[in-house]
Parts: structure tokens; sequence; C-alpha cells
């Protein structure tokens, strides 16, 4: 679902937060625009779990950085990577090589895991009186999953608010932007400081490398995620630069 104004009846969101780049600029986003929020990270067995380490600082340096910060609440985290470890292995959980499949996806697109990720936590916002599900997926720049289309997060709202007998928004702030709109974002939301948390406290890489922190942050600066944000800094920084010299 496409950026939004909540619902009148939405007034609580829980942020799917991984402590990435795009789910960071959603929990800025959700601070603005609903009174509660709190936020649910997922532990699947990743091979870049680092993002898990950088998801409380950078939880903090968002909530300092907003107008809005006083509106953060609990975290969650939920361990599934049992579940998914079963399903079998793909290069976003094991060491494997990084490549293009058969299927024409990449060998990272861990099947479901958006899905599982939405029942989850619609089950948590349910017991928790939570009435949005906030997540950064995206079909604009991104890598082709199908579980991050504007189509697949509308069936999910159906079946969801079908399955709770209460309704419940999948809210995607995200969908329609490219990455260097996506920092833009960040920036309204909280300005540089808002941008300098993102950029040095989120975590995007799959190979987990924070080795290296880049001008766009840190990163093996190879991987298909690497190259995204890459990219989206340096058009955001050369529109922000040409505005400047207007």
């Amino acid at each position: 679902m496409p950026h939004q104004n909540p619902p009148p009846h939405a007034t609580a969101a829980l942020v799917l937060f991984s402590g990435g780049q795009d789910s960071a600029t959603c929990l800025a986003d959700a601070l603005a625009r609903y009174q509660r929020v709190e936020t649910i990270g997922f532990f699947y067995g990743q091979r870049h779990e680092i993002e898990i380490d950088c998801r409380a600082p950078l939880r903090s340096a968002i909530a300092a950085a907003s107008p809005f910060g006083d509106r953060l609440g609990a975290d969650h985290m939920l361990n599934i990577e049992p579940a998914l470890t079963a399903l079998g292995a793909t290069a976003m959980t094991s060491a494997m090589e990084i490549t293009v499949t058969e299927s024409g996806l990449p060998s990272t697109f861990v099947p479901g895991r958006n899905l599982l990720f939405l029942t989850y936590a619609a089950a948590l916002a349910y017991r928790r009186d939570l009435h949005a599900l906030v997540g950064g997926m995206c079909e604009t720049d991104y890598s082709g999953y199908p579980d991050c289309r504007a189509t697949t997060m509308a069936a999910m709202q159906s079946a969801l608010t079908l399955g709770l007998d209460r309704p419940i928004l999948i809210d995607t702030p995200l969908m329609g932007l490219d990455k260097a709109a996506t920092w833009r974002l960040a920036e309204r939301l909280g300005g540089p400081a808002m941008i300098e948390a993102i950029r040095v406290l989120s975590h995007s890489c799959y190979r987990g490398d924070r080795s290296h922190l880049h001008g766009w942050g840190y990163g093996c600066d190879d991987c298909p995620a690497c190259a995204l944000r890459k990219s989206g800094w340096m058009r955001y920084r050369n529109s922000s630069n040409a505005e400047a010299g207007q």
C-alpha cells in the first residue's frame, strides 16, 4: 500500500524494524504520523545478522532526531530461524554466492519472508492494540522480490483483516520511492541529524560488512543491497548539491 495518511481509527502502529536504511526511514515516518509507535524485529538466521546489533542504537538515534520521538514505545524481537532454516538455504541465510537464479530472482530471495514477517507482526499488533503495520517494502529501487510488490501488500492486508476479524492497515511509505527519494524523506523528517543516524548506524549490506564506512554508510560495496544504497545516496547528494547551487 502506498504512502498515505492513516485512517482515523489507525492511531497506533507497529514498525517492521530490521536495522536497515528503509526500515529506519519508516520508523521516522511512523513517528510523525501515528500517536503511538512500537517496533518489531526478526532473527531468521540472516547472514547479515549484524543488523540486529544495529537496531538499538539506531532506534534511539532516530527517536532523538525526530520531533516526535516521545511517541516511541516498546521494541519486540522474534526468533523465526528454525522455520526458515527448515525450508532451505539462500544467499541471505548462508554463505552461498550471491547470483541471479534461473527464476530471474537474486539468490538472496527468501521465499515467503515478508509474508511471515507480516503475519507474525499482525498477531503481535492484535495483542498490543496496534492498528497498522509499517514496512519498508518498495517496488521502485529493489531486487525484484515478489513479496515487496504493492499488489502483494494489498492482498496481505485483505487476508490479515479477514483472518483477524479486525481492520489492519499495511502501510508502506516507501513503495513508490527510489533510494534517493528515501534519503530526502529522512531529511524532511529529521534534518541532518536523521540523515547521519541512518547513514552511520543503519546496516543494509547482505555480507554484513561493517569494516568500511563509505560516504553512503557501511558495506562491502559489492552486493546488490550496497549497490542500491550507494546509487541512491549519490543521486540524493547530487540533487542536494544542485539545489544548493541554484
